[in-house]
């Protein structure tokens, strides 16, 4: 019997560029990826929370650093995307949620969410993506989507609007640079057990609703979540893109 070699989840030599990574899936994504080899870029609005970060992995021994980064002002971001660049991976992950019955929503609301969750991903996308082309190299794009970009649920019309139209837009990134060797898949979590959405869960109702639909009866865990994102940095998911990688608990299978 010939065996294959096994799968590649080392990242040496690559860089990586995070966005929201002060805190949740941002902050875990990039320790993961430092972990395996790359040296990641940290970037947030709250300079302070990614600077700390980033000094915790120096003190670990691996390659970090940051800088603060407000991914709607798209001049600037573009700018500074193009001078620290090329990045041959991007945990795009910055968003925003506002849960409102749908005759609550306001535009500003919409506004808020819509500009965050879809137009900033977009242009990030675009940014890291031109700096790859102009490079030559290949790279791995990915948009941090959600169950409910597959599902509906209450009170989520603007999130689950902007995760269904992220999940297409990244189907069509992944169909325009696949020539160019980039790819540009999803991760779908459900809810992982955080700081974040603990004031969520603890809406009268919501706990006994949201594990009634997670099949394993439990929320996520956020080290749940590094395994799925290292696969997609890595050149193990070498013939993944346009994909939809779902880490719900069975969610959305149910």
């Amino acid at each position: 019997m010939s065996l294959l070699p096994p799968p590649d989840f080392r990242l040496d030599g690559k860089r990586a560029l995070v966005t929201g990574a002060g805190r949740g899936i941002g902050a875990a994504g990039a320790a993961v990826f430092a972990q395996a080899g790359a040296a990641v870029t940290l970037c947030a609005r709250t300079l302070s929370e990614v600077e700390a970060n980033a000094a915790e992995l120096r003190e670990a021994g691996f390659k970090a650093d940051a800088f603060a980064l407000d991914v709607l002002d798209t001049v600037t971001m573009q700018r500074e995307i193009a001078a620290r660049g090329p990045f041959d991976i991007l945990l795009n992950n910055a968003g925003a949620n506002r849960i409102r019955p749908i005759t609550d929503v306001t535009e500003e609301d919409y506004d808020a969410v819509l500009d965050l969750n879809l137009r900033a991903a977009l242009f990030v996308a675009q940014a890291v993506a031109k700096g790859l082309l102009a490079a030559g190299r290949p790279g791995s794009i990915i948009n941090v989507s959600s169950q409910m970009g597959h599902i509906g649920g209450p009170g989520r019309s603007l999130y689950s609007a902007s995760k269904f139209a992220l999940e297409g837009l990244t189907k069509c990134m992944a169909i325009d640079l696949a020539p160019h060797g980039i790819r540009v898949n999803t991760i779908c979590p459900t809810f992982i057990e955080t700081a974040l959405t603990r004031p969520i869960l603890d809406t009268p109702g919501t706990r006994e609703r949201v594990l009634s639909r997670i099949q394993f009866g439990r929320l996520g865990q956020m080290e749940e979540l590094t395994g799925p994102l290292l696969l997609l940095a890595a050149d193990a998911s070498s013939l993944m893109t346009g994909s939809a990688l779902m880490v719900d608990g069975g969610w959305t299978a149910g």
